[in-house]
């Protein structure tokens, strides 16, 4: 976009609604507490503050990138569409059967999570295609017809087809569809051989069951949001942030809402990769804390890492495998349940636990003063003089710091015989050390070493423990930019609008033929552009090549990057060499003897993104001074101490700041324990490292 152009970002939240209006080169924010009826009444309410800030109509704005938790949360909640389920005969219960997985190896109580779709609302048709693309069972027009009007007294709104190994034939997908839309014209229908064409029929009809039932409720969003933008003057186009890190057009939003379950999340990964580029930083770690969760990403080369499947509505909500896995391309992070609103109680062997539980913004913390009585991280943060009760949220919110000590008191502190400062003391590093468990696993699941990495924190809560969460994981450098209060919205508008193709064609490298592959990364990359094209139909495009593969026998697949050449003229020596060096690279080293096989491709088209300033990292020229000062607890020592507090407005370019010390905006406040010292830099990007002894 051109630099006089008027661009909005928003983020909903479990607990805030962000909203980021850039106009030309100057940026305008504004936190809303979420409203959960109807999320585009806090759209609205942020959109009128940031242009009323910025002093135009809205009127003025020429496009907006949304994100949203609203799909995440439907499935969580189970607030979706009346959905059915139309698979092959003999599969009807694959959603229900799932893995041989076991997440909990030695809990004799251990709850599996219910299928989206309870075995009533699943049908089975008399049809069969082969693992190679053949017909074995053709399907008959009449059988389909039959069942339909079956289901047609049954009042559903959506339907979901997911039949054996369409990602390699559709046609009997397709022949489904066609009877509905004949019979049922306004029930939505949803093909896996679009949602997801992948082998692994279970986690692919679990991807276009989770489609299929929330499909309607997004459209209906999507379609009020654009109403209400209308009523106020805003007609120009909204696009949506997906959870591979891109954007994607309002239709394609519409038709493939399960994309949009991580998009939230996704826009503060590219926040982070963009301040990453900008620091020409090689090995970075997000840290993304808001209201309901934190999350952590590793972004190496300014990239954040990517996987093809992830899980949501988790029973054990931070358990691996206990959630329901969706089959798309998705930026790779871990979600802790450690947002401000997380509620803190005392388990029966008297620890205090944080999470998964949320306040949200209805009835949010204690302290909010809206009807909550049980303490959530906030209220810590709060009696810890972390935060100040009457400019939360640039004073929008008065925080009661009696309701927090009182609800700390009756939640924890009568229980553990101690007062409400040492139970927030406890309920924070409780909090942070969860916090710096999950990352460090999420490291050495990577073989990644923390020591070596920058953190750069952002979301509202982020700063006030990231100092914190440094000293714990012996990172040296934080970085907190500019509108980090706000990151993922901002991160929405740094996005390049991309879309990623993927399916599955086995194939083992004994058997390897180019001509098929040729054709099909250039069919992928088709369908990819076309996508992209939908968005911006004049920009520069550019492709990423993957093939998934691995071991024959092996579970897992590594993602292996070819280049356009090798695309165009695959050669299985090629293809065995660049597997090999990133299978040594994450394993240590190579299998002698055995063959290798690929099971999926995938073609990531995007646009070109412009190259990213490098910044000058400045060295101290003066020490700020500051007359405001109040205790804040540092957990290092374990006491209040004397700590100085700065306006972030205030600092100018190579101003240093030493721990323990504050430093206050509208949106978050960083704290700088005594063991770290803040520079500002040059974009007034915040650069905290370890104070040398």
């Amino acid at each position: 976009m051109n630099q006089s152009s008027t661009r909005m970002g928003v983020d909903i939240g479990g607990t805030f609604t962000d909203v980021v209006l850039e106009v030309g080169d100057q940026q305008y924010s504004a936190k809303v507490l979420t409203t959960y009826m109807a999320p585009e009444d806090a759209i609205i309410d942020g959109m009128q503050q940031v242009c009323e800030q910025a002093r135009i109509q809205p009127s003025r704005i020429e496009q907006i990138i949304h994100g949203t938790t609203l799909a995440t949360n439907a499935l969580i909640e189970r607030r979706g569409a009346r959905t059915a389920l139309i698979t092959t005969q003999g599969f009807r219960d694959v959603i229900e059967m799932r893995s041989e997985s076991r997440f909990e190896q030695y809990d004799l109580n251990l709850t599996l999570p219910e299928p989206l779709l309870p075995r009533q609302q699943r049908y089975t048709l008399e049809e069969r295609v082969g693992a190679n693309g053949d017909v074995l069972i053709p399907l008959q027009r009449s059988e389909v017809e039959k069942l339909v009007e079956q289901i047609k007294p049954l009042g559903y709104e959506s339907i979901a087809v997911g039949l054996m190994h369409s990602y390699l034939n559709d046609r009997h997908e397709k022949m489904i569809r066609e009877v509905i839309s004949e019979k049922l014209p306004e029930v939505s229908v949803s093909l896996s051989s679009e949602v997801s064409p992948q082998m692994r029929e279970y986690e692919r009809f679990n991807t276009v069951v989770a489609n299929a039932y929330i499909k309607p409720m997004m459209k209906s969003y999507l379609d009020r949001l654009g109403g209400q933008l209308k009523n106020y003057g805003v007609d120009c186009p909204i696009f949506l942030m997906h959870s591979g890190g891109g954007i994607i057009s309002i239709e394609s939003a519409a038709e493939f809402p399960v994309r949009l379950v991580e998009s939230g999340p996704a826009g503060g990964a590219v926040f982070a990769a963009h301040i990453a580029a900008r620091y020409g930083l090689k090995k970075v770690l997000s840290f993304d804390m808001g209201g309901t969760t934190a999350k952590i990403c590793l972004i190496n080369n300014q990239t954040p890492r990517t996987s093809r499947v992830f899980e949501v509505a988790r029973t054990y909500r931070f358990k691996k495998g206990s959630g329901m896995p969706i089959s798309i391309p998705v930026i790779d992070m871990v979600e802790i349940g450690a947002g401000g609103g997380s509620l803190a109680h005392v388990d029966s062997m008297r620890q205090i636990r944080v999470g998964p539980e949320s306040a949200g913004s209805e009835p949010g913390p204690a302290c909010y003063g809206r009807g909550g009585d049980r303490p959530a991280v906030t209220d810590a943060d709060l009696v810890l003089g972390k935060l100040d009760p009457n400019n939360f949220a640039g004073g929008s919110i008065r925080l009661d710091t009696d309701s927090s000590s009182s609800a700390l008191q009756n939640t924890l502190g009568s229980v553990l015989d101690m007062d409400s400062l040492t139970s927030a003391y406890g309920l924070c590093e409780v909090v942070d050390e969860n916090m710096a468990n999950a990352a460090r696993v999420h490291a050495v699941e990577n073989g990644e070493d923390l020591s070596d990495y920058t953190m750069i924190a952002f979301g509202g809560a982020a700063p006030l423990h990231a100092g914190r969460l440094c000293e714990k994981l012996c990172v040296d450098r934080l970085l907190v930019p500019p509108g980090a209060g706000v990151g993922s919205a901002i991160g929405f508008l740094r996005a390049p609008f991309s879309f990623e193709a993927n399916r599955s064609v086995y194939m083992r490298l004994a058997d390897f033929k180019p001509e098929v592959i040729r054709k099909l990364l250039t069919d992928l990359e088709t369908e990819a552009t076309t996508f992209v094209r939908s968005c911006d139909a004049n920009a520069k495009i550019q492709a990423e090549y993957k093939a998934y593969m691995r071991y024959t026998g092996q579970g897992e697949e590594i993602p292996i990057i070819l280049s356009a050449d090798q695309a165009q003229n695959p050669d299985a020596e090629t293809f065995q060499s660049l597997f090999e060096t990133d299978y040594i690279n994450l394993f240590g080293r190579a299998v002698e003897g055995m063959d290798i096989e690929i099971t999926v491709w995938s073609v990531n088209s995007t646009t070109l993104v412009e190259k990213v300033a490098a910044v000058q990292p400045v060295s101290t020229t003066s020490m700020a001074s500051s007359s405001q000062q109040r205790n804040i607890f540092d957990p290092a020592v374990g006491k209040m101490v004397e700590s100085t507090i700065f306006l972030r407005n205030n600092l100018q370019p190579g101003d240093c700041v030493a721990g323990p010390a504050a430093i206050t905006e509208d949106e978050t406040t960083i704290i700088l324990p005594s063991s770290r010292r803040a520079i500002c830099q040059l974009d007034g990007c915040i650069d905290v490292t370890q104070e040398k002894s």
